[in-house]
């Protein structure tokens, strides 16, 4: 049991009065030589970038919305073999069973989240960790790797039971100019960033950075997943294909997590560095979105570009606005799209996106393990 009572008090006194031993810039954060005589840590002194204090210390917490997202991320904890294929096999081999639209609009949502989710596990292992300074987050990071981990079980244990013709599915991202444009697109936010020589600490280092996060949690994770939610959660309406949708709706869950505490990290960022958050940066980051909304829509084009399901891709062209809207507006930035609206209603009830920006303001309790999701 922590005992905050003891002769800690004045070691917490002498440690206010010091200054902080400077983070080594060739030290990777954590790795550095230990600090014998530096005092212990005080949550005044974490920071999300370039942070000076042990990295290695969780407590005392200073963002305990991380340590809460965390907890709740645990909470959700699913496996893709929970649940049954059966209906959705049978359904795939049956001749009549579905048409060829959706059988095209399936696949090509497999094809882009089976990579997609590596994409985003690579940014989080080889950039995001190594430049994120505090150890509250760092332990939800870890988290969310294990997540993405997960996802791309899913898409494996979906292909390999509807017996996909494996090659097809996971080459997609470099075999279908829609998809492959998006991944190079977000690719280019990360490679800087896993330079062994790149280290923040500079305006220029800490903006791209920051870039990387509005890249990967507010557009990747927060925009372009979303068409193939509603692709696939329509169909999960229709009865058709009920195993990948309630896997999907697992995966919308844990992404609403990913999404809100990327925006989080953001907006810390943003209090504890505003000089960052120029004029400039603010355009940049627009037109990233405003690139990003583009490449959806051409995306949505191609994986339906006739009508079904009750959706076609015109409607996709004004989802994605709204979202885009909902996107500038949680970080901060003025709306690119005034008046878009969402074109799904429908959509509230399964994925609700009023919620999202209080996503953990629900009890702990309403998160429940795999295997409970319903569809009535």
């Amino acid at each position: 049991m922590l005992d905050w009572s003891e002769s800690a008090a004045s070691a917490r006194q002498m440690h206010r009065s010091r200054a902080a031993a400077p983070l080594l810039a060739s030290d990777p954060p954590g790795l550095g030589s230990i600090d014998r005589h530096g005092g212990r840590v005080s949550a005044d002194e974490k920071r999300m970038i370039n942070c000076r204090a042990d990295v290695n210390q969780l407590l005392p917490l200073k963002y305990k919305w991380a340590w809460e997202k965390y907890l709740a991320a645990c909470n959700n904890h699913w496996m893709p073999t929970e649940v049954s294929m059966q209906s959705d096999i049978a359904l795939w081999k049956s001749r009549d069973g579905l048409i060829e639209e959706e059988r095209r609009a399936i696949k090509r949502n497999l094809g882009f989240f089976a990579a997609s989710e590596s994409l985003v596990a690579n940014n989080i292992v080889l950039a995001i960790y190594r430049h994120l300074t505090n150890p509250e987050c760092r332990q939800y990071l870890l988290r969310q790797a294990f997540e993405e981990a997960v996802h791309t079980h899913t898409f494996q244990y979906i292909v390999e039971s509807l017996g996909l013709d494996e090659g097809e599915l996971f080459n997609m991202y470099r075999e279908v100019p829609s998809i492959t444009d998006k991944a190079a697109w977000a690719i280019k936010h990360t490679q800087h960033l896993d330079d062994p020589d790149f280290k923040t600490g500079t305006p220029a280092a800490d903006q791209a950075f920051l870039r990387d996060l509005v890249a990967f949690y507010v557009i990747f994770e927060g925009m372009w997943f979303y068409t193939g939610f509603a692709q696939i959660l329509s169909l999960g309406r229709r009865n058709k294909m009920v195993g990948i949708a309630e896997q999907y709706q697992y995966i919308l869950r844990d992404e609403s997590i990913h999404l809100n505490f990327g925006i989080d990290v953001i907006n810390q960022i943003k209090i504890e560095n505003p000089h960052l958050w120029t004029p400039e940066f603010q355009e940049q980051a627009l037109n990233m979105i405003r690139e990003a909304t583009e490449l959806e829509i051409r995306y949505a084009h191609d994986t339906m570009p006739r009508g079904v399901l009750g959706l076609n891709a015109g409607m996709f062209n004004e989802y994605m606005k709204f979202i885009a809207n909902r996107r500038c507006a949680q970080i901060g930035l003025k709306q690119l799209y005034p008046g878009a609206e969402n074109p799904f209603p429908w959509m509230s009830e399964v994925m609700d996106l009023k919620k999202e920006k209080n996503f953990f303001e629900t009890r702990v309790t309403e998160y429940q393990t795999g295997g409970a999701l319903s569809w009535d």
